[in-house]
């Protein structure tokens, strides 16, 4: 059987438009898409109403919830295979043990119990920081989330050669028939010595050089096994999250990998992922990096 592309549905219309967005994706793929939603309403309803006195009110939401995100995915995509599941489980760990054995997950930028006004939701933070498949929280504004631009954004970084973020931005570009833009940002120290003569003459020629000579790494790979993608290679000065998030505007799926890192509050991704998340004008992927 098929990994299915997975969406958290929840009822708020970020989640419905991530499931909007999962349908087309999950046809493009050839995958089925699995709809689910997650609650502990047994802990809040009590037990007693949930054995005694029929099914308690989340429940019935919940099933009514999943039932309608269905039937408007099969409007819209009625040759999908779709298959919808409630499970009486935290949201963030429901979602990660479905990963396991998913595509990808698809989270919309915030759901139904988020305060209002926030960038990014918490499930879909939590999710993007810690599941082992890619993660695309949809997001943006209407032209990349109609997908119009014909192209998708792959950011390049250290350890992004031959990486399953490339690999990933390459099938992506392939099904779609659109451009890859792939960039990589690069920096000069602000304190450079000269002495070295590598460094004569030009410091930031060398420097933009060197990112791409990392660039060509990174996609030597995948280009020979993607050979009718169309790629747009570009090394910019600057700091890889405002690049990125520059280059957001034109493209229809923004393309990053995973540098995750552990600290006192647990598995917390890198500046840029995060950064992308919050403020990208298309949605985003993050693929973890497996080393």
């Amino acid at each position: 059987m098929e990994s299915p592309l997975v969406v958290g549905v929840d009822g708020s219309d970020p989640s419905f438009q991530a499931a909007d967005w999962a349908a087309d994706e999950a046809l493009r793929q050839g995958l089925p898409l699995r709809l689910v939603y997650a609650s502990l309403w047994q802990r809040y309803e009590g037990s007693a109403l949930a054995t005694g006195l029929g099914r308690p009110d989340e429940q019935v939401f919940a099933e009514n919830l999943v039932a309608t995100a269905a039937e408007r995915v099969r409007r819209r995509t009625p040759d999908l295979e779709v298959v919808t599941d409630v499970l009486p489980e935290e949201t963030v760990e429901a979602l990660l043990r479905e990963g396991r054995h998913a595509f990808a997950l698809v989270t919309g930028s915030r759901g139904r119990g988020d305060i209002a006004g926030l960038l990014l939701g918490s499930v879909s933070l939590a999710v993007a920081a810690r599941a082992h498949c890619p993660v695309i929280v949809v997001r943006g504004d209407k032209a990349g989330l109609a997908g119009t631009h014909e192209r998708i954004t792959l950011g390049v970084g250290d350890g992004d050669i031959d990486s399953a973020a490339v690999r990933f931005a390459f099938r992506e570009a392939e099904l779609r028939g659109c451009v890859l833009d792939v960039v990589r940002a690069w920096r000069r120290p602000a304190h450079v010595t000269t002495d070295h003569p590598l460094l004569a003459g030009d410091p930031a020629r060398f420097y933009e050089d060197e990112a791409s000579t990392r660039l060509d790494e990174a996609l030597e790979a995948a280009m020979g096994d993607h050979p009718g993608v169309r790629v747009q290679r570009a090394t910019v000065e600057g700091p890889a999250r405002k690049v990125l998030l520059a280059r957001s505007a034109a493209a229809d799926l923004l393309v990053v990998g995973a540098r995750r890192r552990h600290s006192q509050l647990g598995m917390q991704l890198g500046r840029v992922a995060h950064t992308v998340l919050h403020h990208a004008s298309c949605p985003v992927a993050v693929v973890p990096r497996h080393s």
